[in-house]
């Protein structure tokens, strides 16, 4: 099997973003430019006054505070939150290598979704590197538990999520999705999902040091038996899918894609966390394979959204 689609990919140029943070309400700037081959999701801190930390690996073993976000410990007493819906329209839209640099303690909120991060990828295209894909494969099954809550990987020819919540709302209730990941239903089933919240939570958050900037602009508010955002929701079942983003978002922490099936139930960033510490205590639970080794199909790589330009990689020949 010899396709480019089973090749690396980074951004073919640098995207800039400028917003808040949902929680700090602290004005921030993110960049997402291109990084070699086998580097996976990097990140650092524009400290400001030419004072830059040094690059370090998106990791689950970085994870410092799972509380309403994903917080990244990036040492020396410095942190970035906030950073599961970037890393989620990175590995949603299938880059496999890509350098963040935030100027703030937060990833900026933006519309509360993935989907400007996700369509400004679109709009500066993927280019393709010369080195192989690689997965983490699923060998044994994973799973952690809170309660009635879990979180849970498992051996899977594919790439599948299968995540259900389940909340005392009338609004909300108890909802489900199935996802077999493909960049094209990423961008069309997934991306636009925004995060939410409860109004009757709102005074408590905010007294907490959470949710300073958040708004409508940014969250779906339930308040009762009605969503307050003016235009309604994205999706008739927008709540679970924003949860499935999340998700994607904390598994990409593993490092690698993950090729096998997770399972959640009332789960959040704290199991998706739990998760990927539980597959990595030991090397019988997973195997580091490249895409081309995989004994089944991959047409999921080439389900690409209409208009994603992909660059082939040139090999210099003396």
């Amino acid at each position: 099997m010899k396709k480019m689609s089973t090749r690396q990919r980074t951004l073919a140029g640098d995207i800039s973003f400028s917003g808040y943070g949902v929680h700090s309400a602290a004005p921030v700037n993110l960049t997402l430019s291109p990084a070699p081959a086998d580097s996976g999701f990097l990140i650092r801190r524009d400290l400001g006054e030419g004072r830059v930390t040094q690059p370090v690996s998106v990791h689950f073993s970085r994870v410092s505070r799972t509380t309403l976000c994903t917080t990244l410990d990036l040492g020396d007493s410095v942190s970035v939150a906030t950073v599961e819906h970037v890393t989620s329209a990175l590995s949603g839209m299938g880059v496999d290598n890509a350098l963040i640099t935030v100027d703030g303690p937060e990833c900026p909120i933006l519309d509360g979704s993935a989907f400007p991060f996700a369509e400004a990828i679109m709009e500066v295209g993927l280019e393709t590197q010369p080195a192989h894909r690689k997965f983490l494969k699923i060998i044994r099954a994973v799973t952690v538990r809170n309660n009635d809550a879990f979180a849970a990987l498992e051996p899977y020819n594919g790439r599948a999520l299968d995540l259900e919540i389940d909340f005392d709302s009338k609004v909300i209730g108890r909802q489900r999705m199935i996802f077999d990941w493909t960049p094209r239903r990423y961008l069309d089933d997934v991306s636009r999902a925004r995060t939410f919240g409860f109004a009757r939570d709102a005074k408590a958050l905010r007294q907490a040091g959470y949710a300073l900037g958040s708004s409508l602009d940014n969250s779906i508010t339930v308040d009762e038996d009605r969503v307050l955002n003016p235009n309604g929701l994205r999706y008739e079942d927008e709540f679970v899918r924003h949860k499935l983003l999340d998700a994607i978002g904390d598994l990409s922490l593993g490092g690698l894609p993950i090729w096998g099936r997770f399972r959640s139930y009332k789960g959040g960033h704290a199991l998706n966390a739990h998760v990927l510490a539980g597959l990595f205590s030991s090397e019988a639970n997973y195997e580091i394979v490249n895409a081309e080794d995989l004994p089944l199909e991959v047409e999921s790589f080439d389900d690409q959204p209409e208009g994603l330009g992909v660059r082939h990689y040139l090999r210099s020949v003396r």
